[in-house]
């Protein structure tokens, strides 16, 4: 394993410097761009959602054997509101009550930021009926993505919320999550992940209400079904997994903290990455060199070691402009600024990223679990275009328009000439036939 992180180093000294981090650059983005258009994995989403919507819990049920290994009826689907009662009454009491602060910051910030009550005659906002929420649980589960999409949608006034969640093997939902959901007062859950879970959010089934719009991290199955039934049957978010994190760090970065960070990112999953943009060779070398010690100590080891082989790099760059340019045009869902007295300098030159964090004591973790923003945050290049989830997503606007009779008149010719310069002559005339009397 240690001559294989070694692998990992690239670097700006080397006479094959630009040709490997073109090459790391390029297989980054066909792995961000998985199951793209005309792509044999998008075929196999296409199809799923096909399925789901033509046969309904029949084909949920079918895909949920296939690819969960767990055999359910369509009366399974929906997790026993006693369940939901029962995991929250076996939580640990000083879990919950680090989960009920978590809730609180991620409200109170995303009440600040909410623009829905926001007061102009031009403009009406309503908050989204209902909505469906994806929640990791196969390969490690995240009880805080239930706080972190939840949350805000109840901000915002959405009434009616319905999570989904991969079962494990016994067939059961971990129990953290099913807690999280009853202290939030959600009652409509499913023990269904993967594409045929977002089919059916999508589509509905005959158990499972129609959402208006998806959201929430997943893997690059999940994400790519959501892009598949965006703008036809539901709004999305954004594309929001598999998880990265790039870090910017000069030589005042403590090597041991960068790789706990990378790390942090590599353990999620295989396709997770984590990439270090540096000007400092010593920093580099020894940040490898804390890989290799830090990884024998986790739990999720294997994954990580897949992802930190696979989609992760440590960058030697010969300035710290050419790590900026890098890191405006990778776009990041995490980006982590750790150079020391500079890095609120360095941070204020980012203008692409999910979500920033400055200083060697904003490790991504405090997003995550405990500082306000949501965690789910677009990835993949995304963030070129897309944000991280607030309160705001779960609102809609419309427009109000309302002209008296005075007002119409003194508009009538304008609008008349307008309509005629375009041909539109029945549109003209519905305001020429309001002045003739």
């Amino acid at each position: 394993m240690g001559e294989e992180l070694d692998q990992i180093l690239i670097l700006s000294s080397r006479p094959d410097f630009a040709e490997r981090l073109k090459k790391f650059r390029a297989d980054m983005m066909r792995a961000a761009r998985f199951a793209g258009y005309g792509s044999k994995e998008n075929d196999q989403v296409v199809s799923i959602l096909r399925d789901v919507a033509e046969h309904g819990d029949r084909a949920v049920a079918k895909y949920t054997e296939k690819f969960d290994r767990v055999k359910l009826t369509p009366a399974q689907f929906r997790v026993p509101a006693d369940d939901l009662r029962k995991a929250h009454e076996q939580i640990d009491g000083r879990l919950l009550e680090a989960l009920r602060q978590a809730t609180e910051n991620v409200r109170q910030y995303q009440r600040e930021i909410f623009i829905g009550d926001f007061k102009h005659p031009g403009i009406k906002y309503t908050p989204i009926r209902r909505v469906g929420i994806c929640v990791p649980g196969a390969s490690a589960p995240l009880p805080s993505t239930v706080i972190m999409t939840a949350v805000p949608a109840q901000v915002a006034g959405v009434k009616e919320i319905a999570v989904v969640s991969p079962p494990r093997v016994n067939g059961s939902i971990h129990p953290v999550i099913l807690a999280v959901c009853h202290e939030l007062g959600i009652e409509e859950v499913y023990r269904i992940g993967g594409a045929q879970a977002v089919a059916a959010l999508a589509a509905g089934t005959e158990t499972i209400a129609a959402v208006d719009k998806i959201v929430g991290p997943g893997n690059k199955w999940v994400q790519s079904a959501k892009k598949n039934v965006a703008g036809d049957y539901v709004a999305i978010d954004s594309i929001a997994g598999p998880s990265e994190v790039l870090i910017i760090a000069n030589e005042d970065a403590k090597a041991a903290w960068v790789a706990a960070d990378m790390l942090s990112q590599a353990e999620h999953a295989a396709d997770s990455s984590a990439i270090v943009m540096t000007d400092s060779e010593p920093l580099a070398r020894k940040i490898v060199q804390e890989l290799k010690r830090q990884i024998r100590g986790l739990s999720r080891a294997n994954e990580a070691a897949e992802s930190l082989k696979k989609f992760s790099a440590v960058v030697v760059v010969n300035t710290m402009t050419e790590a900026i340019q890098f890191a405006n045009d990778f776009a990041p869902e995490h980006l982590e600024v750790q150079c020391g007295s500079k890095s609120r300098e360095i941070a204020e030159q980012i203008h692409n990223a999910g979500a920033i964090f400055i200083g060697p004591h904003t490790p991504v973790a405090v997003g995550d679990y405990w500082a306000g923003p949501s965690h789910t945050l677009p990835t993949g290049t995304r963030a070129k275009f897309s944000s991280a989830l607030t309160s705001n997503d779960f609102i809609k606007s419309i427009s109000i328009i309302e002209y008296d009779k005075g007002r119409l008149a003194a508009s009538a010719e304008d609008i008349i000439r307008l309509a005629q310069a375009e041909g539109l002559d029945a549109h003209a005339n519905s305001v020429r036939i309001r002045q003739e009397g």
